[in-house]
């Protein structure tokens, strides 16, 4: 039979005695395969129960962890049978089934119990959310096993800040929560150039979470960090005929809109800015009458492919592609993470600039927008919604893509 040749840190996850080993790492560290062989090996070591296991969504269960697990198990030489929908569930005749659930709404982890259980990227949920689906998981992890041992729960996720993993594992001393850290360079299956593509593509505040699997505060001082009023000040205005940017938040009496212009191929300038714009038709009209010789392109918010600014049957996205303009938008909205990260990424990679006498309201925003208690951007300010239409662009046309490293479980014959 192969056998398994984890890393370190992997090693230490899948042979912890305690209750809630958390494995807590830098991206390409192997979370999700440290999370997949525990869950596997557990299942094989404890025949007569089920265990559970835990995705942000169900497209990661489909994409990540079924064909990885169906690579152990194949490996292993272990018959198996994956039973998608409605059950989502692999079964192993002789041992069980491994069930698997989506966290994006914890009041469906409902219905079912297992043994075990893990948790994959428990820390990319809001912390209350987060909270609820550790409940509900340890409501469900009751099954009791016919070898008389303790029913277990692991976590593994990159941190996220001082969230709910900090809270659970990093801050209190309790030895059923066993705390297990691994940097990105624990991995000796990575490809070359994968930490440097990461140090190119991440903000410095962000490496140590990222890469060396630290809890690091995420959340303190301002949303856009990496803004600097004097280093990111640009003196570019809109030249005639030239193709220009548009980013636009979609808001009745407070619609907002950015104009950015391309300079050395890859950086964006934000030259103009228009806010408290009544409506969406009001923003095509003073964007026809102030670029009649341009060529627009505009990034909104994905949400007015629904929304109305207006009273008529007619979607914001609508109007702007009835008025002309080119649209350049995603199905939804990233992450609003996502987005601050792009734009703090392009800020200290030189991709960014704005000029500051033409857009007074999105530098004093980019200075001073806050964090609120739940570590989201805070609305109340009111300074969010120039941010949100001066970074859809920016989030679209340079997101941060996470270098793939595809790392195979290792075995040995």
């Amino acid at each position: 039979m192969a056998q398994i040749k984890p890393t370190v840190p992997q090693y230490r996850h899948l042979m912890s005695t305690s209750a809630f080993p958390a494995f807590v790492a830098g991206f390409g560290a192997g979370k999700t395969e440290a999370a997949v062989l525990r869950s596997a090996i557990g299942l094989l070591s404890n025949p007569g129960s089920n265990r559970g296991f835990y995705e942000p969504t169900y497209d990661l269960i489909r994409m990540i962890a079924w064909p990885r697990f169906e690579q152990i198990f194949t490996q292993l030489g272990v018959p198996y049978r994956l039973a998608k929908s409605p059950v989502n569930q692999i079964e192993v005749p002789g041992y069980g089934n491994i069930i698997f659930r989506s966290m994006d709404n914890p009041h469906r982890i409902v219905g079912y119990e297992h043994g075990d259980a893990d948790i994959d990227e428990l820390d990319t949920l809001p912390p209350d959310d987060a909270a609820q689906v550790w409940r509900q998981v340890l409501a469900r992890n009751r099954q009791k096993k016919a070898n008389g041992s303790k029913n277990t729960i692991g976590v593994s996720t990159t941190p996220e800040g001082f969230r709910f993993v900090y809270e659970m594992w990093g801050k209190q001393q309790n030895q059923d929560y066993e705390l297990i850290t691994a940097a990105t360079y624990s991995n000796p299956y990575l490809p070359d150039g994968y930490i440097k593509s990461l140090e190119d593509a991440y903000p410095p505040q962000l490496l140590k979470a990222y890469l060396e699997g630290q809890f690091v505060n995420l959340t303190s001082g301002t949303v856009y960090a990496s803004f600097s009023r004097t280093a990111h000040d640009s003196n570019e205005e809109v030249r005639k005929g030239e193709a220009i940017l548009v980013g636009c938040d979609f808001n009745v009496t407070k619609q907002c809109a950015v104009v950015y212009v391309r300079r050395n191929g890859e950086q964006f300038h934000a030259v103009e800015e228009f806010v408290d714009m009544y409506d969406t038709p009001e923003m095509i009209r003073i964007l026809k009458e102030r670029f009649p010789d341009n060529k627009i392109t505009v990034y909104p918010d994905a949400s007015g492919a629904a929304r109305k600014t207006v009273n008529a049957s007619i979607s914001d996205i609508a109007l702007l592609e009835q008025a002309g303009f080119e649209i350049r938008a995603n199905k939804t909205n990233p992450r609003v993470r996502d987005r601050v990260n792009a734009t703090n990424s392009a800020f200290s990679h030189g991709k960014l600039y704005v000029n500051t006498r033409k857009c007074s309201t999105l530098s004093a925003a980019f200075e001073q927008l806050a964090y609120d208690k739940n570590g989201e951007p805070d609305k109340k300010s009111g300074k969010d919604h120039i941010t949100d239409a001066g970074t859809y662009p920016v989030a679209f046309e340079m997101p941060i893509l996470k270098p793939i490293a595809h790392i195979p479980i290792k075995f040995s014959m």
